[in-house]
């Protein structure tokens, strides 16, 4: 063992072949612990995933408390973790307060690997690595998507394991364990007390087999979960993320790996997309839907069909020959236009952009050093090798003004078939034994491929700025790390109740795993659906953070106007909802871009403690203050929804009625505030956000058992990074208890059994200095409810306002 300035290092020996490993125990002052097992002397350089974690963390002095010939037991300054290392045959253990968390029993670098039918044998060497992870006392694990399932881990022994391999799925398959869009290798342990997380980085085809041991009551066993990766190459690299609470785990991934990227304020409006809107007068048209039947929106979409033959940064003349001349018509309305830029080129030698690339060594290769061919829809197609930094530099400056003809400044872009989808590829992607930058083949950073187009496109609408403006980008493939880039969506799904239920838990296990920017294709993307469907998954996509309608083209037209004024109405009201609710929705993103929290929460990260929270996914928290169970399913009035916290006190949204925690209830499109929290609001949704954001700001007091509540609002100018360079931003808490309230405009302080009388006075002051005044207030005693209008309060200023009972 030497102990180093970045931990400890041992040489392992594994005994069937004698072949000698270097282990590298580094723990780090987030509470994180490092795992790195390499070859000292490789036959041929082991693939490490660079640009995923953000920067080196910084590392603890490790110091030895017990060592013996085959053991050494290891603590760092935080005195509350130990380390425990066998080496022959090898085991680690990570203990905490002395009782163990996790401990590995077997980790190393195969020369074979059998894993149900998939085989792996590398003549040359070991390729193939694996690890077996125990977690102590742990019964309940999430993460790992991307997969449509539900958002707790399920047990693997009866079954096929998780599979992280980035493919075009079209429809898929609902409850499979296998591979979809996107990979993010972390798996989150949580139980009453501790909440652990284990990212595994790697990015090459990864399988995950869990099994959970439920605890023996007569032996007072505890449970466990044991956790079996296995990677198809590279190193193992693993990263323990010790918690202890959920809060903690969102920090310590978010300083591995990047904060989710603050988004535009436009981004988190409403999104029209379709395949394909036919022309530039059909755009036009559907604009002015929007304006005619008063649904507020902020971006409309164009997909393949809007380029010149699928030769992406182009435009198809006959159907879009003014782009620009669009673009602006949209933005005389602050409106937004997104296309569509696929990794592959068209094999066109008369298109520039096509020379470009080949003459620049842009592409990725064959085995034999060919350039590599595939099928997508341009039909034979050249792959950008977005792997290399030339490549992603080169691409980046396509999108700018110049060089990206017909674009102006509001264009923003989306990331498809990125997985990449190859239609006569294997599995309909790229051979494994296709050759990237450096000589390194496909196999070794396949789900990496569309995080780097993702990076290159954001890099790319930055530069276009000046490096002043926020990107917005959506990405159909990512991993981790792909949150510090933009947003993702969970694919071609099917317009039934089913995929419209299983979104809850897919979007959920994006959120704990850092994607927090995500969402599904409103009525889905397949199939035409019914109204009711359409009205329902309106009302729960309003709630969740990307917000877009999408769907193939062979479905009929969908736009919210085309099922009579009953849908018509329906629809207007959610997404008007939305958009009041826009600037809470924008303090969250702020606080999942500045320390990882997502906005959207499966319950048991607010009441880690309850058991009962453990396992629901079809209802959820939006940020600490607001609890939402959509309704997904066919003919129902009611649905249940839990209401966690015996202490709790919850208010319906719409009926300002008082429930109690800790109970389950039967109601219609629950929605509930959490008593002592403070939701701002706007005043009204206008036609766009940039409308949005010249209205005044309403605030939704809802007191707790103490008569108490606070809240945050976070505003800036919605689009640039002057919040960053200049620290233009305006942060302000609101505290309120039932003698002095401190808050903005209007206030609405939902019911509390503290208030027994009509209040008789209620003034405000200004601070410094301004005299106090009376504004108008009312009170309805049925419900408790008090309502102050036309406070005309600045929210950069400190203020007061004092209410007294009468």
């Amino acid at each position: 063992m030497v102990l180093t300035e970045k931990g400890a290092r041992f040489e392992l020996l594994e005994p069937d072949k004698q072949t000698k490993l270097l282990l590298s125990v580094s723990p780090c002052k987030n509470d994180t612990v490092r795992i790195l097992i390499d070859e000292p002397q490789p036959i041929k350089a082991r693939y490490r995933v660079p640009d995923v974690i953000t920067g080196e963390p910084q590392c603890e002095q490790l110091r030895v408390e017990r060592q013996s010939e085959d053991s050494v037991t290891l603590s760092w300054s935080s005195g509350r973790h130990r380390l425990c290392v066998w080496r022959f045959p090898f085991r680690l253990e990570i203990l905490c307060e002395d009782e163990v968390m996790l401990h590995d029993e077997h980790g190393g670098l195969l020369w074979k690997e059998t894993f149900r039918q998939f085989v792996d044998i590398k003549a040359s060497g070991p390729s193939s690595i694996g690890a077996d992870l125990c977690l102590h006392g742990f019964s309940h694990v999430y993460g790992l998507p991307e997969h449509a399932d539900g958002l707790q881990l399920r047990d693997t022994r009866d079954g096929d394991p998780y599979r992280l391999y980035n493919l075009d799925v079209f429809a898929y398959d609902l409850y499979s364990r296998l591979g979809l869009y996107g990979s993010v290798p972390l798996l989150v342990a949580h139980k009453a007390d501790r909440t652990l997380g284990v990212f595994w980085l790697n990015a090459s085809e990864t399988f995950v087999n869990d099994g959970q041991t439920p605890p023996v009551k007569r032996k007072r066993v505890e449970p466990q979960t044991d956790v079996h990766w296995l990677s198809e190459s590279g190193v193992i690299d693993c990263m323990v993320l010790l918690g202890p609470g959920p809060q903690q785990l969102f920090t310590q991934y978010g300083q591995l790996t990047g904060y989710q990227a603050l988004p535009p304020l436009f981004a988190l409006g409403y999104h029209q997309c379709r395949w394909n809107y036919d022309d530039e007068a059909d755009v036009k048209a559907v604009d002015a839907g929007f304006d005619r039947h008063d649904i507020p929106y902020d971006v409309i979409w164009l997909d393949i069909e809007h380029t010149d033959g699928k030769r992406y940064f182009t435009w198809d003349s006959a159907l879009f020959p003014e782009p620009a001349g669009l673009q602006r018509h949209l933005e005389k309305k602050k409106r937004k236009l997104v296309v569509i830029t696929d990794p592959h080129i068209k094999v066109d030698p008369d298109w520039s952009l096509c020379r470009e690339a080949r003459d620049g060594g842009h592409l990725v290769k064959n085995r034999e050093g060919h350039i590599y061919k595939g099928s997508c829809w341009p039909g034979e197609s050249y792959y950008l090798d977005f792997s290399s930094p030339d490549t992603r530099a080169w691409y980046s400056r396509c999108f700018g003004l110049d060089k990206y003809k017909g674009s102006t400044p509001s264009l923003f872009v989306w990331n498809d078939m990125n997985e990449p989808s190859v239609f006569d590829g294997p599995e309909q992607t790229m051979p494994k034994d296709a050759v990237h930058c450096g000589g390194w083949e496909h196999r070794e950073l396949h789900n990496l491929y569309g995080f780097y187009q993702h990076m290159a496109t954001a890099e790319g609408l930055i530069t276009r700025s000046g490096g002043s403006e926020r990107p917005f980008v959506l990405s159909r493939s990512f991993f981790a790390g792909s949150q510090r880039l933009g947003a993702v969506w969970t694919g071609d799904n099917v317009a039934s109740w089913e995929y419209l239920s299983i979104s809850i838990p897919m979007l959920l296990s994006l959120s704990v795993t850092g994607i927090a920017f995500c969402g599904a294709d409103v009525g889905g993307f397949v199939q035409d659906p019914e109204p009711e469907l359409l009205v329902r998954w309106y009302q729960a996509a309003a709630l969740q953070p990307f917000f877009r309608g999408h769907s193939a083209k062979w479905t009929k037209r969908r736009e919210p106007w085309l099922f009579g004024e009953k849908v018509t109405a329906a629809i207007r009201t959610v997404i008007q909802e939305r958009y009041c609710l826009l600037p809470y929705w924008y303090t969250l993103f702020h606080l999942a871009h500045t320390s990882g929290l997502p906005p959207l929460r499966p319950l048991w990260v607010e009441f880690p403690g309850e058991q009962s929270t453990f396992t629901v996914d079809n209802q959820y928290m939006i940020g600490g203050a607001l609890l939402a169970r959509p309704v997904t399913d066919p003919h129902v009035q009611e649905v249940k929804v839990l209401l966690p916290g015996s202490g709790e006190v919850w208010y319906d949204v719409h009926s300002t009625k008082a429930h109690k925690g800790g109970q389950t209830l039967s109601l219609p499109v629950p929605v509930f505030q959490r008593g002592g929290s403070v939701v701002c609001r706007s005043t009204g949704s206008g036609s766009c956000t940039a409308e949005q954001q010249q209205l005044p700001l309403s605030i939704t007091v809802a007191l707790n058992s103490l008569g108490a509540a606070d809240g945050e609002l976070y505003l800036d100018d919605g689009h640039s990074f002057s919040y960053r360079d200049r620290k233009a931003f305006c942060l302000r808490r609101f505290s309120i208890n039932l003698i002095q309230i401190i808050l903005y405009n209007e206030l609405f302080a939902l019911p509390s059994s503290n208030i027994k009388t009509s209040p008789s006075t209620c003034t405000f002051s200004l601070s410094p200095g301004a005299k106090d005044s009376s504004p108008a207030f009312e009170y309805t005693e049925t419900c408790c409810r008090l309502t102050v209008n036309h406070l005309e309060l600045p929210v950069a200023m400190d203020w007061e306002i004092q209410i007294q009972e009468g």
